[in-house]
């Protein structure tokens, strides 16, 4: 069996160093759409848009932690560890949860320490949970858990997990936007670090089951939670604590997200759907918590 979930549990973490600049952060909100103002058709010299883009007003949306450093140690890297080995066209990414511990700072150096922390047996699928823990001189700055699917990697009676369902939402959501998604989108995205070739060669993408390069699911993570603290969290990045999600479809480039968020104490659920693809889910059973 390729994946030996023990083995890849036990492994000694991988550490190293990550760094990162304004530019890095410039670039990952270019390549989760900041510039743009859709919803009131507005210049990219919005100036609340210019909080993403422009170095003298610089702050860094928290989803930017999934790639700094271009993601290290990184999913791909982390599917080579010990007790593992896949084929990168059987990977799916199911899910990914973020906590923040302080605001993330617009450059720095910092270090990532990076492991398996478990290893599900879905009967069809394994799961493999990333960890990656990050911190600096000054102390803890995030944790980032990634959920691997392998698919046809499953089925050895091993633990089966917690479930990430959740209750819908009730009532009608509170806020409702729409979030058109490049045509290169995916091919600006990967420059952050996601060279992944599912998200940029059309052949990878066939032989991984799918007509045309597919969206990263990290992409649409970013574009999510950026609508979310504009629109419900006054555009203070720093409000936010944690953002979970399960990645329950694909994004096509070239398709428009719809965001549904409702307002609860201390968080916002958010659903996202393809609308292109009568609301097809995208992300579900998703969690903002904020102060």
């Amino acid at each position: 069996m390729p994946i030996d979930a023990a083995k890849a549990v036990a492994a000694e973490p991988r550490t190293g160093e990550i760094s990162w600049t304004p530019k890095d952060v410039q670039l990952y909100h270019l390549g989760i759409g900041a510039g743009a103002r859709p919803d009131i058709a507005g210049p990219a010299t919005d100036p609340d848009e210019l909080r993403y883009t422009l170095e003298s007003r610089l702050h860094v949306l928290p989803s930017f932690a999934t790639v700094a450093g271009a993601g290290s140690p990184g999913v791909i890297s982390s599917l080579s560890m010990p007790g593992v080995e896949v084929d990168l066209a059987h990977v799916l990414h199911g899910g990914q949860s973020l906590t923040v511990h302080r605001p993330v700072p617009v450059g720095g150096t910092a270090t990532a320490t990076g492991r398996i922390a478990a290893v599900y047996d879905k009967g069809k699928a394994a799961v493999l949970v990333m960890r990656t823990e990050v911190a600096d001189a000054d102390g803890p700055l995030w944790t980032n858990d990634a959920q691997i699917f392998v698919r046809g990697e499953g089925g050895w009676g091993g633990d089966r997990g917690p479930s990430a369902r959740l209750e819908p939402p009730a009532g009608d959501p509170d806020k409702v936007v729409e979030r058109p998604v490049r045509e290169d989108q995916a091919l600006l995205y990967r420059l952050s670090g996601d060279l992944n070739p599912l998200h940029a060669d059309p052949e990878f993408a066939k032989i991984a089951g799918f007509d045309r390069p597919i969206l990263h699911g990290l992409c649409t993570y970013g574009i999510t939670l950026k609508a979310v603290v504009d629109t419900l969290l006054g555009g203070d990045v720093t409000r936010v604590r944690s953002y979970v999600t399960r990645f329950a479809g694909v994004v096509f480039p070239g398709e428009t997200l719809r965001i549904r968020m409702w307002r609860q104490e201390g968080r916002v659920r958010v659903e996202v759907g393809a609308v292109e693809r009568d609301d097809a889910p995208v992300l579900a059973d998703t969690i903002v918590e904020h102060t």
